[in-house]
């Protein structure tokens, strides 16, 4: 599922103003609502919670991915979530990767200066991963032919995420954003798949 759309309401995220980035990817992933972080349990869903965060500024060279994939390890580990973290840390890879491929070439000298950024955010059984950068490009999937070694990223982050979207690009860039539930709680897709169709339960 893509999601898309821009925020206006900014909840109080912990670690500061210079997470902030993270609050429209949240709230497009329904976790934020309004000045209130909403947990996606359905035992506490409506209950205020604060989520865990962790951000890190990366480079623009091939290394920057190793040590993205580093980071998001040792974060889900230290989280104790750590059940997807294989997923989680492939689609961290290709999101890094799309940026570093695609939107840092076109940036402007005066925006390459401003570093790429991953971040982590973890409410309840649900993880968001999210990279900024300076792109103005939307992400557009593509069906590369089978001779083509690139082009799959965004299907590979369709595949194990559960749901994923991006702000629309600006003068600041864009984010792009996938979300992973816990398999001990049904993932919006599948609830939406049950509610269709109760024989599938």
């Amino acid at each position: 599922m893509i999601r898309t759309a821009t925020a206006v309401h900014l909840p109080r995220l912990p670690g500061g103003t210079r997470r902030l980035w993270l609050v429209p990817a949240a709230e497009m992933a329904g976790l934020a609502s309004g000045n209130v972080w909403s947990s996606p349990d359905s035992a506490l869903r409506g209950r205020p919670c604060l989520p865990r965060v962790a951000v890190r500024a990366l480079g623009a060279d091939a290394g920057s991915v190793r040590a993205a994939r580093n980071f998001t390890m040792a974060t889900l580990r230290r989280w104790d979530t750590v059940q997807r973290s294989q997923d989680v840390v492939i689609v961290v890879s290709e999101l890094l990767t799309n940026a570093l491929r695609h939107a840092l070439p076109g940036a402007s000298q005066a925006r390459l200066r401003r570093p790429v950024q991953l971040g982590l955010l973890q409410l309840g059984h649900c993880v968001l991963c999210a990279v900024a950068d300076p792109g103005q490009a939307a992400p557009a999937p593509r069906t590369p032919s089978s001779l083509d070694q690139t082009g799959r990223g965004l299907t590979i982050i369709c595949a194990l995420s559960d749901q994923w979207g991006y702000t629309a690009p600006s003068e600041a860039g864009k984010v792009v954003w996938a979300t992973f539930y816990s398999r001990l709680t049904p993932s919006p897709r599948l609830r939406r798949r049950e509610a269709a169709d109760p024989v599938a339960r």
